[in-house]
């Protein structure tokens, strides 16, 4: 059985952040990754039919389903370590609501970025 694919802005530095915290924090051997820009990233973009530039989003494959933005997030809580999974409850909370948040943070990801190292 393959593992989840975290796809993420390899030029974010707050992306590459979220990605060591994954890394820390996620069950072991429980995740891959790549960046969006790598060419493994790049096919599966193009087989999901998503932008091949212009990145706003983390994507994440699992199997057959591709997560984007708050799902995305919310799905990879499954796959780490006691207590972080709790926060799955954060699903009820609509989509609606929960992808402006992350669409802001998305958008300011290089401020945010570059403040926090």
């Amino acid at each position: 059985m393959s593992r989840p694919l975290v796809l993420y802005d390899g030029y974010c530095a707050l992306c590459n952040r979220s990605v060591a915290f994954l890394q820390a924090c996620q069950r072991p051997d429980a995740l891959e990754y790549a960046s969006l820009q790598s060419p493994r990233g790049q096919r599966v973009l193009a087989a999901a039919g998503l932008p091949l530039q212009d990145y706003d989003s983390v994507v994440v494959q699992d199997g057959e389903r591709v997560y984007l933005r708050s799902a995305a997030a919310l799905h990879l809580l499954r796959y780490l370590r006691s207590p972080w999974p709790l926060l799955g409850v954060l699903r009820i909370v609509p989509t609606f609501l929960r992808d402006p948040i992350y669409n802001f943070v998305a958008h300011n990801r290089h401020k945010i970025g570059r403040s926090i190292n």
